[in-house]
């Protein structure tokens, strides 16, 4: 985690946490929803975060215990089929037992066409892998990596994405 900024203080006050489980976004919002803390069982252990890009996807590894995150190779693909597959072969290899997903939002808490996008992802996760997809809000996340020098900032992103939620779990 080299390149990857972890100052979980300025992430806190910088993000606007939001988290929604599977039952609660099927509907496209207008805003980010208030934050909330996920409701996530306690033996869920691991996990995988995605920073959703339309040609680069952002992918980190975190579990609970630690706390933490590490990045992987950041998914470079366009299609959705491709990104998919690509997706199946990190949760054989992870064996998560949740996905969470970085949502972007405006400064000023409007949804845009990523907005959109990131959500359309996150139903595709839940349908195809039968799995938990948790919804984190990401305004923020890309240029806290910038800043912290990431080499991969897709993936650092992810990074940060996941270990928000993670210090959000009891």
């Amino acid at each position: 985690m080299n390149d990857i900024s972890s100052s979980n203080k300025a992430a806190d006050a910088a993000f606007s946490s939001t988290f929604s489980s599977a039952e609660n976004a099927a509907a496209k919002p207008a805003a980010a929803p208030a934050p909330q803390k996920p409701e996530v069982p306690a033996h869920f252990q691991q996990f995988l975060g995605f920073d959703f890009g339309i040609k680069r996807t952002g992918c980190a590894s975190g579990n609970r215990v630690l706390g933490g995150a590490n990045p992987l190779p950041t998914i470079k693909a366009e299609a959705a089929d491709a990104r998919l597959a690509a997706v199946e072969k990190l949760i054989r290899e992870w064996q998560p037992n949740a996905l969470v997903i970085g949502v972007p939002y405006h400064p000023d808490g409007a949804a845009h066409e990523n907005t959109a996008r990131a959500l359309k992802f996150g139903r595709q996760l839940r349908s195809r892998f039968k799995l938990p997809v948790y919804e984190v809000d990401e305004r923020y996340s890309t240029t806290e990596a910038l800043a912290g020098g990431a080499r991969d900032a897709d993936a650092a992103s992810a990074c940060i994405i996941l270990e928000q939620f993670l210090r959000s779990l009891p």
